[in-house]
C-alpha cells in the first residue's frame, strides 16, 4: 500500500520544478578539483620495491594485467557498480591477458606460477574486485576440471574456458550450508546412464550466465561430496540473480535450484569423490583470494594520495596536514605487510610447504588489515569517500564479502587455532541435560 502525505499531494498538484529530472552533473564537472577514478592513478603503493621480487616474466604479466584494467575497466566500473551488471564487452579483453585458468596447466591453460596467478589477481582487483570475483570464479571451476575431471573432460572444456569463450561457475555453498560446507544438503542419486540432482545453491558467482557450473552434491549410495558438470538450460537447472547487495554489485551471484536435473555419467568429475578432494581446489582458491585485498588496498592508496594532492582546503593540499599524511603511512605500511605475507604464502604454496592453518592466517590478517586500510582511506576523501566515482567506497564495500567468504574471518582463524593447538573448536561443546553440580 502506498501511502501519500498532504505535503506530497500538496507538491504534486503544484508540480515539481523544470530541472528535477535532469540527468547528474559529470563529477569532473561537479567537483573539478579531484580526478575520478575512471581516469586510474598510477600505481604508486610499492614502497619496499616488492616487483624486484618477482621474475622477467611476473613482472611483465603484472604490466599488461595493469594496463588492460586501468584502460579497458577503470572508465566504465563506477556505471557498471551502480546498475549492478556485469559488462559482457571485457570479456574478450580478458580472454586476450591469457590468465583464466591461473596455475591450470596444458590443455591451452596459462599455466602460471602461484605468484604470477597471485600478482594477477590483485592487478585486477586493484581496479575492479569483481572482475577478479569473475576471473577467480571461472578459474576455480577450470582448476577443478584439471585436477579431477576425466582426460575427455579436459580436453571438452579447457582450452575454450582458457579463452573465456566457455564461461564456468563452482557451486558449493548452500542456503543451511555455508561455512559448514561439507554438511551440504544437494544430493546426486544414480539412475541409468547418469545421476539425477536435487537441490538448491546459493553465492554462487557468474551463475547467471555460465556456460558449465560445477555443482558439488551427496551421493546418496556413499553418502560422500562428489562433483558434477551440469550445462546451462539444462531442464529443471535454474540460477537467479541475487539482488540488493552492497558489495561486489558488478559481480554476478545467484540462487541455484536443481529439481531433478539428469547428469549424464560423462559429466561426472570422476576424481571428485570425497569433500578433501574439495579442499585441494580450495588450497590453492584461498590463497588467490588473500590477494584481492591486497588488490583493493594498492587501489585505495593509489587513489587517496593523488586525491589529496590535487584537493586543496584552507590554502594548501590535503596532502599537506600532518593528520592525512599519518594516515597515508599507516595505510602504505599496511600495503607492505599485507604484500610481503601474500608473497610468503605462494613460496610455501609452490614449495608444497603451505598448510592450512598458514592458508587461513593468510587470508584473515590480510583482509582484516585491508580492511584497517580501505577504512582510513573512506575518511581521508571526505563526502567524496562515498562516491562510487572516486572508488574508495566503491572498494570499502567491496571489500566486506570478501572478508567472508572464502571462511569468515572467525572460521579462518579457528582453521589456525586448531592447527597450532591440536584442538578444534569449531562446534560448541556438547550439551548435558546432567548438571555438573
Amino acid at each position: 500500500m502506498t501511502i501519500h502525505s498532504k505535503f506530497q499531494d500538496e507538491i504534486d498538484r503544484s508540480g515539481k520544478p523544470s530541472y528535477f529530472n535532469l540527468p547528474p552533473l559529470d563529477v569532473s564537472v561537479a567537483f573539478p578539483q579531484a580526478t575520478p577514478a575512471s581516469t586510474f592513478p598510477p600505481c604508486v603503493s610499492d614502497y619496499y620495491q616488492f616487483d624486484d621480487l618477482l621474475s622477467p616474466e611476473e613482472q611483465a604479466l603484472r604490466k599488461k594485467v595493469r594496463e588492460c584494467m586501468e584502460k579497458e575497466v577503470a572508465p566504465i566500473m563506477a556505471e557498471y557498480w551502480e546498475k549492478a551488471e556485469f559488462p559482457f564487452e571485457i570479456i574478450p579483453k580478458l580472454g586476450a591477458l591469457r590468465i583464466a585458468g591461473f596455475t591450470t596447466k596444458g590443455y591451452g591453460c596459462p599455466g602460471l606460477s602461484p605468484t604470477a596467478s597471485a600478482v594477477t589477481t590483485a592487478e585486477v582487483a586493484r581496479v575492479d574486485a569483481s572482475c577478479s570475483v569473475f576471473l577467480l570464479v571461472h578459474s576455480v571451476a577450470m582448476l577443478t576440471i584439471a585436477l579431477c575431471g576425466s582426460e575427455e573432460q579436459k580436453q571438452k572444456y579447457l582450452l575454450s574456458m582458457a579463452q573465456l569463450k566457455t564461461i564456468g561457475c563452482w557451486a558449493l555453498t548452500e542456503p543451511d550450508y555455508g561455512s559448514d560446507a561439507s554438511s551440504l544438503n544437494t544430493t546426486a542419486r544414480k539412475v541409468e546412464g547418469g545421476w539425477i540432482l536435487e537441490g538448491q545453491k546459493r553465492w554462487i558467482g557468474n551463475s547467471t550466465f555460465a556456460d558449465v557450473l560445477v555443482i558439488f552434491a551427496r551421493n546418496t549410495t556413499t553418502n560422500q561430496i562428489n562433483g558434477y558438470i551440469v550445462k546451462k538450460d539444462s531442464p529443471g537447472l535454474t540460477a537467479r540473480k541475487i539482488a540488493n547487495k552492497i558489495g561486489l554489485r558488478i559481480a554476478q551471484n545467484g540462487d541455484i535450484l536443481l529439481k531433478k536435473v539428469f547428469v549424464p555419467d560423462e559429466d561426472r568429475l570422476p576424481g571428485l569423490n570425497t569433500f578433501e578432494d574439495t579442499s585441494r581446489v580450495l588450497a590453492v582458491s584461498r590463497v588467490m583470494v588473500a590477494w584481492q585485498p591486497i588488490g583493493i588496498s594498492m587501489g585505495v592508496y593509489d587513489m587517496c594520495l593523488r586525491y589529496l594532492k590535487e584537493r586543496k582546503q584552507f590554502g594548501a593540499p590535503l596532502a599537506a596536514f600532518q593528520i592525512n599524511q599519518q594516515k597515508l603511512a599507516i595505510m602504505l605500511g599496511n600495503v607492505q605487510a599485507m604484500t610481503l605475507v601474500g608473497w610468503r604464502l605462494c613460496k610455501l604454496y609452490e614449495k608444497g610447504k603451505m598448510t592450512p592453518g598458514q592458508a587461513s592466517l593468510g587470508k584473515s590478517w590480510i583482509t582484516l588489515k585491508a580492511r584497517e586500510t580501505v577504512a582510513l582511506g573512506r575518511e581521508l576523501l571526505g563526502g567524496n569517500g562515498i562516491l562510487a566515482d572516486f572508488l574508495v567506497a566503491k572498494a570499502f564495500c567491496d571489500l566486506e564479502p570478501i572478508y567472508t567468504y572464502e571462511g569468515t574471518y572467525d572460521i579462518n582463524t579457528l582453521v589456525t587455532g586448531r592447527e597450532i593447538t591440536g584442538f578444534a573448536s569449531f562446534k560448541p561443546a556438547a550439551t548435558s541435560k546432567r548438571s555438573r553440580l
